[in-house]
């Protein structure tokens, strides 16, 4: 249920917190998040002093009594550490010293669950057949800085969200090309995660194994190895797009399958037939270097439990603040 918005309701303040980047904005029950503003984490201390930084930008008529944050982390208790960012808190300090009356912090991945029953026809993308069911269990997982994992599940009192950390299982190879990247993977970390490989930092890291495998792309001789020149995930995508280096394009392809692969997973241990959607920075950035096609053959290729797989939908998530609109309904919920 969608709170209709009331005459003087009060302000709220949503906040998005990942590894790279904190995304800030105002909202209203029942209302869209207005006044939204992304910063870069790097530029401030900690989360109190970025949320001061945006409130005196912002200027709202009231300060806000209520907020509700997504991190980019797990939440386990009062002290937040976040995964991929130096930045952590105390949620009682934070709620302190920024004046409020209630603070909601919750899992980011476990925000954009909680935005799914909201988003619109024009706010997904359709990948591959399948037609979801009412009153499934739905997955959601997302690249980023990391790779986000959470589910809706019914119960009797309406949905309810996962907190979980399922970016972190370990990723298994399917061909024996996944292997000999893995093997490459597995020789500089003691653990290969699946967001060891499907995060933007992922998407740099396979381009580096199949650079040493292959002798091409930025590859350069040193001794009897082979060390790739630096890269970003932005320039692995660009060099695949324009078919210029054999190792980019190949990297793309691999992270799409892979990510098919542990969807597909994801899709079977929750009994996801309410669909598969996928969310983060980095799969709407990739564009046509996304391989749809292969992600979506991966995510069915479970052998016996292919049909299984084929009759559960699979969604790109297009909108652009997911965890907004997640929190709004979080908060919204808490009120009725």
């Amino acid at each position: 249920m969608t709170a209709k918005p009331r005459a003087s309701a009060p302000v709220r303040l949503l906040g998005d917190i990942g590894g790279t980047n904190a995304r800030f904005a105002l909202q209203t029950a029942g209302a869209r998040p207005k006044a939204l503003k992304k910063i870069k984490t790097a530029d401030f201390p900690d989360l109190t002093s970025a949320a001061k930084a945006y409130l005196a930008a912002t200027s709202p008529a009231r300060p806000p009594r209520v907020a509700a944050f997504a991190v980019a982390c797990p939440v386990t208790g009062d002290e937040i550490r976040l995964t991929n960012s130096p930045w952590s808190f105390s949620a009682k300090a934070v709620r302190r010293r920024l004046g409020l009356d209630s603070l909601h912090v919750i899992n980011d991945f476990e925000a954009i669950a909680w935005s799914v029953p909201r988003l619109g026809a024009g706010d997904v993308r359709k990948i591959g057949r399948g037609r979801a069911r009412p009153d499934s269990p739905i997955a959601v997982i997302g690249p980023g800085t990391g790779l986000g994992v959470s589910a809706l599940v019914p119960s009797d009192r309406g949905w309810r969200a996962l907190a979980t950390e399922g970016g972190h299982v370990t990723l298994a190879p399917v061909n024996a090309r996944e292997w000999e990247v893995l093997d490459i993977l597995r020789r500089k970390v003691s653990h290969v995660s699946a967001e060891r490989a499907l995060s933007g930092q992922g998407l740099v890291e396979l381009y580096e194994a199949i650079s040493l495998l292959d002798g091409i792309g930025n590859a350069t001789a040193a001794g009897k190895s082979m060390t790739p020149a630096p890269m970003t995930p932005a320039k692995v995508t660009r060099q695949a797009l324009t078919r210029r280096d054999p190792a980019a394009a190949g990297a793309l392809a691999m992270f799409s399958e892979m990510l098919g692969t542990v969807a597909g997973n994801l899709a079977l241990t929750l009994g996801a037939r309410g669909g598969v959607y996928i969310a983060g920075g980095i799969v709407p950035r990739l564009g046509k270097g996304f391989a749809a096609a292969a992600f979506r053959r991966r995510f069915e290729d479970k052998g016996r439990f292919c049909t299984y797989l084929g009759a559960i939908p699979t969604y790109l998530i297009t909108h652009k603040t997911p965890a907004f609109t997640g929190l709004a309904g979080l908060l919204d919920a808490e009120e009725l």
